[in-house]
């Protein structure tokens, strides 16, 4: 008997029906001879059916132009009973919310509805509605008290496959129903550890490495390379479906790396099973506000990635304390008291008893919420050789170091002329010279300003979306108690409506000023201290970063006494020290400084007291980059504080960063999907990019002329939201939306993953200029460079001493062999002889007795021994 769903549309594409029909898939218990049919309803909706042959849950994943709709895949429980088939689906067998109706539909043959029996055994009594249409009976009931529900099942008087199906119920805030806009907060974390798989191979760096897998029935897919915490390569998400040999082939420049393929052989143990792994801790009862400890032991289960969503009527902290041995350490603290649901999945599948109704006590944390919304009209398009203007707030800041310059998409950059006006507000104005995205830069003392740079497009208007606000100033990063401000800027987005609340220990007040040009200002008033979210939403979707964590301190007080002096903000240098001094002035209390790095790295600085109310604080940068100083009495930031520091000769110029291809706005899944980025003139810096999306993707990347090209390849179809980051500022333009579809439209792929995956890699890049060549880079291993013979121990005056080096197996480097004589002086007579293409004989004669220093280096490290010490 076929099973069939109605799919509620209000207006469907005219294509959509021949549109489904290509990209319909049904992975089932025993896939063939399903025959699956769409039908078009006439009403905007569609109906799909399909003849299942075996009992057992089988999965419907629908895709329209190639991107999953909304809830799929769709699960459906299918049996047979007297000789019929009886289908149970929808997401009121699984679980939802108190004071919403809950709802499921069970189709069973073409009039025989009457032997259908259906009963929900709860808390409380609970109401069924049923509508009986054809072969399909749609079954809601509202339970008002969160808890278990039994869902029971019978045709025929016989209880169908999976009955009574759990259905876990959990409660908005005071069991009040929700209101239009409102939904269930969905709190998550995935870790990957767990599936990762060390190759025990040292490379320095991941930059034109590019990895497959052959897996045991032959086909070849891509795979996700990373670096582990000991410099190790390893293949990241790493989770056999079945067993045999898997070969992980790494090349660079077409070339397999040593030891390339790597086998991995997979037997029953390595394969994941969720079912094997050991959780301790509460899982039924927590305490809000409070940390609640769970222990996971996955060190049985094989490989996979671990995930722990929590869904209820607030938000819920999730964070890991620590991991070692497959074994993770895990705190979680709703915020409020309530019943939440615990879900907790490994390789995709739910451990035993998840999902946990979680019973969550405690006192409220009287936390409140005020929003204010505003509809944000269209901007109306710039040509070319009009007037354009910025227009900000910015505190704190002197009208002397402002800077501003506008980058067109040439490469040419010139400065704007700025405006101070009353309250820190600045006016910037200039006029383009020709059309497409122009860059914004904004600097105060020649560091960029928080939210710099910005996109300005001239001419036509690119589409827009949640994902172009951009936001920015000293409220979304700290504040004190009173009133504090941000910009919002919406120009790139489109129209839409803006919504802004700030969620703390007490009451906001919110005030919005409309600015032109898609510019608006935010400053929110606080009485009490404490950690606040503030919440921007654009169509009622979070743009990037939202909500914003936000501690306010209470008034600074006597912090404001506190002075540095001899701080240098310039020319400082990795490896070497940085001292300067702290005056409290009259001030009492601790105080404390860390250096946040460009990587994202936070690193405590030396403080020491010299003298009553005089401290010396020292630091040493292991980075170039823009680094941000944070001097604090009493957890209450000093005047000026965080200080924006410059390491290295040349500033990283994110401004100056650009990215480009058809990667960025649209690809395919099981194939690469590309994009450049542009860091030619930008100075040398950390490049990372992010990728988010319903999968993880197979990242790599390779050097080219005007920067590095990265590829991609995502496993599922949907939206890709990715984020470039040069020097830990976004780029302009980032983050960036990409449209993957199935490959061919076939709706091939796996399936979506139940919670967002992240792919992520950072590039160490070196400094290129507009127009010049790649030079080669080196890359060896100087750790496996074999240097012996009698000339490293002693050596006697105007003898000829000697010894060889051997660089078989590290790699291609620079080879550099100097020798210093007891004066300082280098030793007159050294020859380096080739003796095969990996072996060198070094000879040398030395004229003067007394301790000689030979130095050995293979690229920029020194080989195992060096410097040695030479007597004579």
């Amino acid at each position: 008997m076929p099973g069939s769903k109605p799919w509620p549309w209000s207006q469907l594409p005219s294509s959509a029906i021949d549109h489904y029909k290509q990209t319909y898939k049904m992975p089932a218990p025993d896939a063939d001879g399903l025959g699956p049919e769409i039908k078009d309803n006439a009403d905007g909706s569609i109906c799909v059916q399909y003849h299942p042959n075996k009992g057992g849950r089988h999965e419907v994943q629908m895709c329209y132009e190639g991107c999953a709709v909304d809830g799929s895949p769709f699960s459906c429980m299918v049996d047979q009973i007297d000789g019929s088939y009886v289908t149970a689906f929808g997401a009121g067998l699984v679980g939802g919310m108190s004071g919403q109706m809950v709802s499921f539909t069970v189709t069973a043959k073409q009039g025989s509805l009457s032997k259908l029996d259906v009963k929900v055994d709860g808390p409380t009594k609970t109401d069924i509605t049923r509508k009986d249409h054809g072969d399909k009976c749609d079954i809601s009931f509202l339970p008002m008290t969160p808890g278990i529900y039994n869902i029971i099942v019978k045709y025929n008087g016989k209880e169908m496959k999976g009955s009574p199906f759990v259905s876990k119920v959990s409660v908005h805030e005071n069991g009040i129903p929700l209101k239009p806009g409102e939904g269930r907060k969905r709190s998550q974390l995935s870790l990957g550890n767990s599936s990762e798989y060390s190759l025990k191979v040292l490379e320095t760096n991941v930059v034109d490495l590019v990895a497959s897998v052959k897996l045991p029935s032959g086909a070849i897919e891509p795979c996700l390379l990373k670096k582990d915490s000991e410099g190790h390569l390893c293949v990241g998400s790493f989770a056999p479906k079945s067993t045999g040999d898997y070969a992980i082939h790494i090349s660079r420049d077409e070339k397999p790396i040593k030891g390339s393929p790597f086998h991995i052989k997979v037997g029953d143990k390595e394969l994941a099973h969720a079912s094997k792994v050991k959780v301790t801790g509460p899982t039924t009862k927590a305490i809000a506000n409070e940390p609640n400890n769970l222990e996971i032991d996955c060190s049985e289960a094989g490989y996979g990635g671990l995930s722990i969503v929590i869904e209820g009527p607030h938000r819920s902290e999730i964070e890991c304390k620590h991991y070692e041995n497959r074994k993770y350490k895990i705190a979680y603290s709703p915020h409020e008291p309530g019943i939440y649901i615990l879900n907790l999945r490994f390789a995709d599948d739910h451990l035993p008893g998840s999902p946990f109704l979680l019973q969550v006590e405690g006192e409220p944390s009287g936390r409140l919420r005020e929003t204010v919304s505003k509809t944000m009209e269209q901007a109306e398009p710039v040509k070319k050789n009009q007037n354009c203007e910025f227009y900000l707030q910015i505190p704190g800041t002197n009208p002397f170091d402002m800077e501003a310059s506008v980058t067109d998409p040439e490469g040419s950059t010139e400065l704007c002329e700025i405006m101070d006006e009353e309250d820190f507000h600045y006016r910037m104005m200039f006029t383009p010279q020709m059309e497409g995205t122009h860059t914004i830069s904004i600097k105060h003392k020649g560091l960029h300003i928080s939210g710099s740079p910005f996109v300005y497009s001239v001419g036509q208007l690119a589409s827009g979306g949640t994902h172009k606000v951009q936001v920015g100033g000293p409220g979304v990063e700290k504040g004190e108690v009173g009133v504090n401000v941000f910009n919002i800027y919406t120009r790139e987005a489109g129209a839409g409506e803006l919504s802004v609340a700030v969620e703390g220990p007490s009451d906001a007040l919110i005030k919005l000023e409309e600015r032109p040009h898609g510019f608006l200002g935010v400053a929110y008033k606080v009485k009490v201290a404490g950690m606040y979210d503030i919440h921007i939403k654009f169509n009622d979707g979070h743009i990037p970063g939202s909500p914003f964590r936000v501690h306010i301190s209470p008034d600074s007080g006597v912090a404001r006494n506190v002075t540095v002096h001899s701080l240098k903000d310039r020319g400082l240098q990795v490896d070497k020290a940085s001292t300067f001094t702290v005056s409290y002035n009259g001030a009492k209390g601790t105080l404390n400084a860390c250096v946040r790095t460009p990587s994202g790295g936070h690193e405590d600085c030396f403080v020491q007291e010299m003298d009553e109310g005089l401290y010396g604080v020292r630091f040493i940068p292991k980075e170039n980059g823009v680094h941000y100083l944070d001097i604090k009495l009493n957890d209450h930031h000093i005047p000026d504080s965080p200080f924006a520091i410059m390491v290295g000769s040349m500033a990283a110029d994110p401004a100056m960063v650009l990215a480009h291809g058809d990667g960025l706005e649209r690809g395919s899944t099981g194939t690469k999907n590309k994009f450049v980025v542009r860091t030619a003139g930008a100075g040398s810096s950390f490049l990372a990019v992010f990728i988010e999306g319903p999968s993880k993707c197979a990242l790599s990347c390779r050097e080219v002329d005007e920067g590095y090209e990265f590829s991609y390849t995502p496993f599922a179809s949907g939206k890709y939201l990715i984020t470039i980051k040069y020097g830990n500022i976004n780029i302009a333009g980032s983050p960036y939306q990409s449209e993957v579809t199935a490959r061919g439209g076939s709706g091939s792929g796996r399936k979506p993953s139940p919670l967002n995956e992240t792919s992520s890699m950072v590039v160490e890049t070196v400094e290129k200029r507009p127009g010049a060549k790649s030079l080669r880079r080196f890359r060896g291993d100087a750790s496996k460079v074999n240097v012996r013979g009698p000339g490293l121990k002693k050596a006697r005056c105007n003898a000829t001493q000697s010894f060889t080096i051997d660089v078989k197996d590290a790699g291609h480097a620079m080879l550099c062999v100097g020798m210093v004589a007891p004066n300082g002086l280098p030793e007159p007579e050294l020859m380096v002889k080739k003796n095969n293409p990996t072996q060198y004989t070094v000879s040398y004669r030395v004229v003067e007795a007394g301790e000689h220093t030979l130095c050995i280096r293979f690229g920029d490290e020194e080989v195992p021994g060096s410097p040695f010490s030479i007597a004579t």
